[in-house]
């Protein structure tokens, strides 16, 4: 569902990815890890059409996005790590705003609306300016609006930023649910504890290249260690110098 082949980006010298392959396919929840710097961001951003590789060739759901980029956006939902909104619109507003980029029938609109607000905790919120929500209630109507035409395949940079441990688990549900359901979802994070607990794979870069892809059973097999932060931490001591941000690597907090 996604195909990543060869992906490089330079920005001047600095070699921000480096050949990248990676394959996705559907109905795998994959968690893309790494410290800050590392290419995470860079990678998210070729994925969902917003920066041009250098080399490379990148599928979704069988669309080249270079040469069918439309097609491919058009069966994406992403959430990046701080979502963009038209802060004077009601939460209402935004959704059916979306609803009509995306070209759908206003009545599955309303509908999808009603079901991702009941799952988010949205209802109280959905008359309300966007400009006057809280952070963690922002996130959740980002991911609703990702939602809300059923997308093949969904990205989300940080799914939990602002997001209290109720509204965690709510988030984590329906991120799972749709992994579930076929969905092929794309996650890039610091909490490692959450790529334990939710992915089906886990792939961790490094100065633009994976450094460790697998299951966790797989992982733990290469690593020999227990939890994904010993994992994690163990790579990066082995080898000093790698990811300037590896110091942040924690069960929370961080971008990258």
């Amino acid at each position: 569902m996604i195909s990543i082949d060869n992906l490089t980006v330079r920005y001047g010298e600095f070699v921000a990815v480096d050949g990248l392959d990676l394959e996705v396919p559907a109905g795998e929840l994959f968690a893309f890890l790494g410290p800050n710097g590392a290419g995470k961001t860079t990678t998210i951003k070729a994925l969902t059409g917003l920066l041009r590789p250098d080399e490379g060739v990148l599928r979704v759901a069988g669309h080249d996005l270079a040469e069918r980029p439309l097609a491919a956006k058009a069966v994406m939902g992403y959430v990046p790590d701080v979502a963009v909104f038209y802060d004077k619109l009601t939460s209402l507003e935004f959704m059916r705003f979306i609803g009509e980029l995306f070209e759908l029938d206003p009545g599955a609109v309303a509908e999808n609306t009603r079901s991702l607000f009941a799952k988010l905790d949205l209802d109280a919120y959905a008359h309300d300016p966007v400009e006057t929500l809280s952070h963690g209630t922002r996130q959740r109507l980002a991911i609703a609006s990702a939602l809300v035409h059923d997308p093949q395949v969904f990205v989300i940079d940080e799914p939990m930023v602002g997001l209290d441990p109720l509204h965690a688990r709510a988030v984590k549900d329906e991120i799972k649910a749709r992994a579930d359901a076929g969905v092929t979802v794309f996650m890039s994070t610091h909490l490692l504890n959450i790529a334990e607990e939710l992915a089906d794979r886990i792939g961790i870069i490094d100065r633009g290249r994976l450094v460790a892809l697998g299951t966790m059973d797989e992982l733990r097999a290469g690593e020999q260690a227990g939890a994904l932060e010993e994992i994690f931490l163990r790579l990066f001591e082995e080898d000093p110098g790698a990811g300037a941000g590896a110091s942040a690597l924690e069960t929370g907090g961080g971008r990258g």
